[in-house]
C-alpha cells in the first residue's frame, strides 16, 4: 500500500459517522447491508449517509453493488488487511511477538 492511500483510508475513518458504519459493514461481512439498513442500525440521515458512504468507498475501504432496487455496501477486507497490513509492517522493530495478539477475536484459538 502506498502512503497517500494509507491516508486516505486512515482520513475516511477518522470520523465518528463513518468508522461506526464501516465497523457495521465489516461486522455484516462479505454479504453486507443495504443503504436503509445502515441508516436505521446507525440512526444516520439519507444526506448524510450518503455522503459517509461516498468518502468510504473513495479511500478504497467499501464496496457497492446492486440487487433489484437496493444498493448493497461492503467492507473491502482486502483493502482493510491491506491498511492493517501497512501499518504494522514494520512494528516493534523487528519483535514480532509484541504484535501478535494485535486480534484475538480473528484467530483460530481465540484466548479468553
Amino acid at each position: 500500500m502506498l502512503p497517500a492511500d494509507a491516508v486516505s483510508a486512515l482520513s475516511a475513518l477518522a470520523h465518528p459517522g463513518r468508522l461506526e458504519v464501516f465497523r457495521r459493514l465489516v461486522g455484516a461481512g462479505p454479504e453486507g447491508l443495504a443503504a436503509g439498513e445502515i441508516a436505521r442500525a446507525t440512526g444516520s440521515l439519507p444526506n448524510t449517509l450518503s455522503s459517509n458512504l461516498a468518502i468510504l468507498t473513495a479511500s478504497g475501504l467499501t464496496r457497492s453493488r446492486r440487487e433489484g432496487r437496493s444498493i448493497l455496501y461492503s467492507a473491502d477486507f482486502g483493502a482493510m488487511r491491506g491498511l492493517l497490513a501497512y501499518l504494522m509492517e514494520d512494528c516493534c522493530g523487528g519483535r514480532p511477538e509484541i504484535c501478535a495478539d494485535v486480534s484475538p477475536a480473528c484467530r483460530a484459538d481465540p484466548v479468553s
